[in-house]
């Protein structure tokens, strides 16, 4: 935001009346009359969709239990700079394919026409509902070495995410199989994009040998979520009503 030439405020929930049991509605509609939008990065979908219910500003999902659609636009632009268009490419999530990172995936394959398949464990795919509601081609397979054959992109993620620590030791021995290594990567195109979204924890989702030799692609994507997500700014600027901005903004 400030190298779009804007100001910004980082409030946590001990900065504003939410920490004090005030509700999402009441914060919401005060701070629409004082900011041009927000980025919220919060446990429940319902909170963001509420806020933006209520505030009337662009509202942008910094995450959520439920997706990470700004993580995904960074990953779907650098798929993009180094192959070309994602359409009709094979893209294999390696690992918990019921997690927010994962959604956002299938949200994208629906939209964008490319194949994606989850290599999960059983109990880590995604619910019907999700399959149904994101459309495309959604291919859940928890043969992580029939999944990974002749794939496009490797894309792994952490196995615990924020929220679910006391739940480490359980989903470390059931995801312990899905882990993208060299054996792995031999299996998919020679030119497969390997990608990870960080932080990485070598050892668990994806070997240490693995991740340096694709850390110009992993790295890359890292950055890229700094240019993607000033482009998301300048898009939903553009929701704000010319009288509301200010110079600058």
């Amino acid at each position: 935001m400030r190298e779009l030439g804007g100001e910004t405020i980082f409030l946590n929930p001990n900065d504003i009346q939410l920490g004090r049991g005030e509700l999402i509605k009441d914060t919401a509609r005060v701070l629409g009359r004082m900011v041009h939008g927000a980025i919220i990065r919060t446990f429940a979908q319902r909170d963001i969709e509420e806020f933006a219910e209520f505030s009337g500003v662009p509202t942008i999902n910094a995450l959520t239990d439920d997706e990470h659609p700004c993580q995904i636009l960074a990953d779907i632009f650098t798929v993009q700079e180094k192959r070309g268009s994602i359409e009709g490419k094979v893209v294999t999530f390696v690992g918990d394919g019921a997690s927010n990172t994962a959604r956002s995936w299938m949200f994208a394959a629906g939209k964008l026409n490319f194949e994606l398949r989850l290599a999960s464990p059983p109990k880590y795919q995604p619910k019907a509902k999700w399959l149904k509601r994101a459309g495309g081609k959604v291919i859940c397979n928890a043969d992580l070495q029939e999944a990974a054959r002749g794939a496009d992109v490797l894309y792994t993620d952490i196995w615990v995410s924020m929220g679910m620590e006391g739940e480490e030791a359980r989903r470390n021995a059931d995801l312990g199989p899905y882990w993208i290594n060299e054996a792995l990567v031999k299996l998919a195109k020679p030119d497969a994009l390997v990608m990870h979204c960080l932080p990485a924890h070598r050892g668990q989702e994806i070997d240490a040998t693995t991740l340096e030799a694709n850390a110009d692609t992993i790295f890359d994507q890292s950055e890229n979520r700094l240019h993607v997500q000033k482009a998301i700014l300048l898009a939903v600027a553009s929701c704000v009503p010319p009288m509301q901005l200010q110079p600058g903004v």
